[in-house]
C-alpha cells in the first residue's frame, strides 16, 4: 500500500507509530474525550469481515452515537477507517492501543444519497 494522500488527506505518512499502518487522523481539539456507546470486539476477525461486522453494528445504532470498533489485524485497521469514510461516517480516531490490537472510533452518521 502506498502511503502518500488518498481521498481528503485521511491516509497519509504515519507520524507516530501507533497509528494504523498507513492511516493517519486529525487529532484535533474537536474531539479531545469522546463518550463510547457502544464497543464492538472483532479480535480474530479479517476483512471484509471487519468492515461487514462494523456496518452492521452502526446501523443499529442511533445517529451521532460513537462506536469503538477493536480489531487485531493491521490490514483491518487501516481498511475499516477508509471503508466506512466512504459510506460517509465520520472517524473520529485510530490509534493502537496495545503490541497487537487497534481502536476505531467512529460515529454514526445521517444516510447520504449521492
Amino acid at each position: 500500500m502506498l502511503e502518500s494522500e488518498i481521498e481528503g488527506g485521511l491516509v497519509g505518512e504515519r507520524k507516530d507509530s501507533s497509528h494504523a499502518p498507513g492511516f493517519q487522523v486529525d487529532r484535533s481539539p474537536e474531539f479531545p474525550s469522546v463518550h463510547v456507546d457502544r464497543e464492538l470486539n472483532l479480535k480474530g476477525k479479517v476483512c471484509p469481515y471487519t468492515f461487514v461486522e462494523s456496518m452492521l453494528a452502526l446501523e443499529e445504532m442511533e445517529i451521532g452515537e460513537v462506536l469503538r470498533v477493536i480489531v487485531d489485524y493491521a490490514p483491518s485497521a487501516c481498511d475499516v477507517p477508509k471503508s466506512l469514510t466512504s459510506e460517509g461516517y465520520d472517524i473520529l480516531e485510530v490509534s493502537k492501543i496495545n503490541e497487537t490490537d487497534w481502536a476505531i472510533i467512529v460515529r454514526n452518521t445521517e444516510f447520504k444519497e449521492g
